[in-house]
């Protein structure tokens, strides 16, 4: 028996709906902030995730979807968005016009291990803002993030902002903290201890080890990274209340200066919905210009389970035909129908009455349509209402009128 592969998922109407009203929040929101559409590959050489995220994240070192195609090329199945984004930045060559402000939504794949709200296959929309070194650039993102949700009724939400600084400060801080948590080495989780040597502030943002230990060191930016965070949090301050926590720092390796975080409560649980920040090295890591950039990418799917849909009621008819002189009378209804911008169904006209009927409840249709010879013969319908039973003949010219386009 054909068998769906573990950690993915068919979404169907009532799922793909929500992630549809998450599209176009969005996409409402990255059109007033100027940003244009880029379509990414799903496929990408290897070692763009590599040079982007680093070679001892987990998303490289166990997560990637990755294999040698039938040209002996090294690929992968995109795992974010953003590697994609500073890849077609430099080879399409935006150096004479580098402000550029590109948004993007698609599916992201990750070969972690399946758990509430987290699936190897998921939907991802990001931001990125490349060109522009200045806080407001960062508060502008995060700002545009705050709007998106407004738009989709997500509340009780938490902005956590904090800067990792810079190559000129953060040498110092990781060193701190290698020889802090070596004296306590075997207190932290498999993970952590594996992380130590490599990259000991993610030991921070460990949902194990990061609580248990507040009293490791802290961040001492440099006067540069000081003065960038002050200006971004002066531009948030009565904008979006947000908090400062030292112990955020991102997974990726890319990030610099500012990061932040929106987290919500999602089944009990306390979620980061979107996340992101600043990365003026990577593109330049990448092969391209200097060029400094930030940016955010939120899961569609938990944003979902955060926001506060609207019941959207749309009235659907069903049409009917109980005779086959009137099959031809009732399919031109029912594309008349369609073209009104109405949702309609029908066309079952090879089956009887009631089994049409059932069909129309089935497909909790509103309406039903009911034609034969007579209302043929009459230019007339029935109109049937299927909730509250009450039918009625109207002519065929006043069935329009009947229903308000939504």
């Amino acid at each position: 028996m054909a068998k769906l592969l573990r950690g993915f998922r068919d979404l169907f109407e009532e799922e793909a709906a929500k992630l549809t009203e998450v599209e176009k929040a969005a996409r409402k929101i990255f059109k007033i902030y100027g940003a244009k559409e880029l379509r990414l590959p799903t496929l990408e050489l290897k070692e763009i995730f590599i040079k982007a995220t680093g070679q001892t994240t987990d998303i490289v070192q166990k997560e990637m979807y990755a294999f040698e195609d039938g040209g002996g090329r090294l690929v992968a199945m995109r795992p974010e968005g953003t590697p994609g984004v500073a890849r077609a930045y430099i080879e399409n060559n935006f150096q004479a016009n580098p402000l550029q402000k590109f948004f993007y939504i698609g599916n992201m794949f990750r070969a972690e291990r399946p758990q509430a709200g987290r699936y190897r296959e998921f939907e991802q929309i990001g931001l990125e803002y490349i060109g522009n070194a200045a806080p407001a650039a960062d508060a502008e993102v995060i700002l545009m993030l705050k709007e998106i949700f407004e738009k989709l009724g997500v509340k009780n939400y938490k902005v956590k902002i904090n800067s990792i600084g810079c190559k000129e400060c953060r040498p110092k801080f990781r060193q701190d903290l290698i020889e802090f948590f070596s004296s306590q080495k075997d207190n932290l989780c498999e993970k952590c201890q594996t992380r130590l040597e490599v990259n000991p502030l993610r030991v921070l943002d460990c949902k194990i080890d990061g609580p248990k230990f507040t009293n490791a060191p802290r961040q001492t930016l440099c006067p540069t990274c000081q003065k960038h965070f002050d200006e971004v949090k002066k531009y948030l301050d009565g904008k979006v209340p947000f908090e400062v926590d030292p112990c955020l720092v991102r997974g990726l390796d890319y990030y610099t200066k500012t990061v932040f975080e929106f987290q919500a409560d999602i089944n009990g649980a306390q979620n980061a919905l979107a996340a992101g920040g600043r990365y003026d090295d990577l593109i330049s890591s990448m092969g391209g210009p200097k060029v400094p950039a930030v940016g955010w990418a939120l899961g569609a799917e938990r944003v979902a389970q955060a926001a506060a849909f609207e019941e959207i009621k749309k009235e659907s008819i069903f049409v009917v035909s109980v005779e086959e002189s009137a099959n031809n009378y009732a399919f031109d209804i029912l594309q008349n129908l369609r073209k009104k911008g109405l949702t309609a169904d029908g066309g079952l006209f090879d089956k009887n009455l009631k089994a049409q009927m059932k069909q129309a409840n089935r497909a909790n249709a509103n309406f039903a349509i009911i034609v034969g010879g007579n209302e043929v013969a009459k230019n007339t319908v029935i109109l049937k209402n299927l909730i509250s039973g009450e039918q009625k003949e109207i002519a065929l010219a006043e069935l329009f009128t009947a229903f308000e386009v939504k």
